[in-house]
């Protein structure tokens, strides 16, 4: 068994759809051509020595301890995000070679130990993939070098998405027995990162944890020094072929078109805007080869210096220039994706950007036509608005924690408990489903849009996807704030804590008239979507509450969210009302409707 896995099939050209040629490609003013998805034939690469600062302090215990802790603290709930090259003011740069190779080297004994149990201690298998920032080369050598010291046999994945990544898990020929992403999403071209994977899905924060602790321990042990050659350089794979054409399938199955079945999107124009991250792939790789006509498309090609714009969903550019490309060019439908493409938005026809709230109502539509009375998961900043919108389609709204690993875990859970949970969203755009092993993957969840929107056509409707949402209100007011926390590093997290807890405080003994602590729905969540009280409680990777807020005369018309970020020292606040005047003391502070504020809890 163990010589087979070795010398499994590494697919040829002849196998998938090739990545690998040249071709050229329409936008909306110029004619580009787009280079090799596919690098060149890996080589070997020797990484110089690379010294901490700490070398110079005779690795004293105090400065290990801090060595220690730096490690830790690249821990952002179930990744792991640093900064990988200088340039943002006030931080310095973390994310060094000697510390993602000892944290992929304690990834990969992680994987390890869980194959001893399960398999007789076979090679473990595991590949990786990264988005197109410009540390990623370097920081790969260091991924490489560590799992190889755990014993892992390595595959190179090149330019890839996240959710690629997991579905070379299972996916045949391939079927790794783990995945490595190196991202760091929508973050600036400074920042890095990893997220793991499995067969079973994405890593728990509790996991990565103990990874990131271990890997602590491994850096110190080696003063901080990393020297690394590869000797035995990891198997180049062109597994985005195979993942594209896995998608393309699924169109073809499930919209079944009576007239061309192996084209199934001919007649449609559907704009991608990829923001110069990994999903620039759909666009060639599955719309083209499905007929859709792609002229228009935005920032396919991969540059992780992102020159356009930030490559999310939620941002304000990025949107309205795909809103203006399906204007221009009379297009059915417009695509958003972020950098590693496990998140995503649209634009309808009429040139409305559906993200946020609204996307959650776009899917939620879909999937309770597939499964009436199913319940959705969302996190706790969702509106009013949106659970009636659920409801009203017979299905359950379940509001839980903030955080995409916190809502996904929580459709595993109910599912597990007997409860039909289909969806889970979270409003930065992760949307993971049921049918597609809970993973949150918005090329799968455009695929679901895409399907939608044929299956519409083929019904006699032109009214377009966005008509599935109509009856959507929308809050009159929202405000987010950010609230730096003027504290040392390593005290941040605790400090956040206590002003989290302190907000609970304050509402527990009424001293804001009208205010209450929100159960967040009835899904078994109690204090604020703090705390399970089901049999098996999830652990709290941060700490938030959620207050209702009503008046004699209105009724409840709103709520204040507080939460302790994962990503950064700072705790952020979300509000929404469904009357005016409500939030705009607090858009005052600013004069915008996102403001940072400084907390000095020192």
């Amino acid at each position: 068994m163990a010589s087979q896995c070795l010398n499994h099939h590494i697919p040829t050209k002849t196998d998938f759809p090739s990545f690998q040629k040249t071709r050229p490609f329409r936008s909306s003013n110029n004619l580009i051509t787009f280079p090799s998805f596919t690098t060149a034939k890996f080589h070997p690469v020797r990484v110089a020595s690379y010294n901490s600062a700490s070398t110079t302090a005779g690795y004293n215990d105090q400065v290990v301890d801090e060595e220690m802790d730096r490690i830790r603290r690249l821990q952002n709930g179930s990744d792991v995000r640093g900064v990988a090259l200088e340039g943002e003011k006030g931080r310095s740069v973390d994310l060094t070679p000697p510390a993602v190779e000892a944290i992929a080297e304690s990834f990969g004994e992680w994987v390890v130990s869980g194959l001893e149990i399960e398999r007789g201690g076979a090679a473990a298998r595991v590949s990786l993939g990264r988005d197109p920032r410009i540390s990623g080369g370097v920081l790969s050598v260091a991924v490489f070098s560590g799992l190889a010291r755990a014993g892992c046999v390595v595959f190179d994945m090149g330019l890839a998405t996240t959710p690629a990544c997991f579905m070379s898990t299972l996916l045949p020929p391939f079927t790794y027995d783990a995945s490595i992403m190196m991202t760091a999403s929508h973050l600036p071209y400074t920042r890095n990162g990893l997220k793991f994977f499995t067969k079973k899905g994405g890593l728990t924060s509790p996991q990565v944890e103990e990874i990131c602790d271990k890997a602590a321990r491994k850096y110190a042990n080696r003063f901080a020094k990393l020297s690394t050659a590869l000797r035995v350089p990891p198997t180049r794979v062109n597994f985005m072929s195979a993942y594209a054409h896995h998608l393309t399938d699924i169109i073809k199955q499930r919209v079944n078109h009576p007239l061309h079945y192996d084209s199934p999107l001919q007649g449609f124009q559907i704009i991608v805007n990829a923001g110069n991250g990994s999903g620039g792939f759909f666009t060639w790789d599955v719309l083209d080869k499905l007929g859709a006509d792609t002229f228009g498309s935005l920032h396919l090609h991969p540059d992780g210096m992102f020159p356009n714009h930030i490559p999310n969903p939620e941002d304000k550019t990025a949107m309205a220039v795909t809103r203006a490309a399906v204007l221009e060019n009379n297009a059915d439908l417009g695509i958003v994706f972020d950098t590693d493409v496990d998140r995503s938005g649209v634009v309808d026809k009429h040139g409305n950007p559906i993200n946020g709230d609204k996307l959650i109502a776009l899917m939620s539509a879909i999937v309770l036509k597939e499964h009436p009375n199913t319940t959705i998961v969302t996190d706790a900043r969702t509106s009013m608005a949106l659970t009636r919108f659920i409801t009203d389609r017979g299905g359950h709204h379940c509001l839980y924690r903030v955080g995409y690993r916190n809502v996904i875990d929580k459709g595993v859970q109910l599912n597990k408990d007997g409860i039909e949970t289909h969806l889970m969203m979270e409003t930065s755009g992760h949307g993971a489903l049921k049918e597609n092993h809970f993973l949150d993957d918005g090329a799968y969840m455009v695929v679901k849009i895409i399907i939608e929107m044929v299956r519409m056509k083929l019904e006699g409707s032109e009214e377009g996807i966005g008509s599935l949402i109509q009856d959507l209100e929308e809050p009159l007011e929202s405000a987010e704030l950010r609230m730096n926390i003027l504290s040392e590093p390593r005290s941040a997290k605790t400090k956040g804590i206590q002003a989290i807890e302190e907000f609970r405080n304050y509402i527990e003994q009424g001293r804001l008239e009208g205010w209450e602590l929100d159960s967040c729905g009835d899904c078994w969540v109690s204090e604020g979507c703090l705390v399970d009280s089901n049999d098996t409680p999830a652990p709290v990777d941060a700490h938030m509450y959620r207050a209702k807020v009503s008046e004699a005369e209105h009724g409840e018309h709103g709520w204040v969210h507080l939460r302790q970020s994962i990503h950064n020292p700072n705790i952020a606040v979300n509000l929404q009302s469904k009357f005016q005047g409500v939030a705009s003391p607090w858009q005052e502070l600013s004069g915008t409707s996102k403001q940072s504020l400084e907390l000095d809890i020192c």
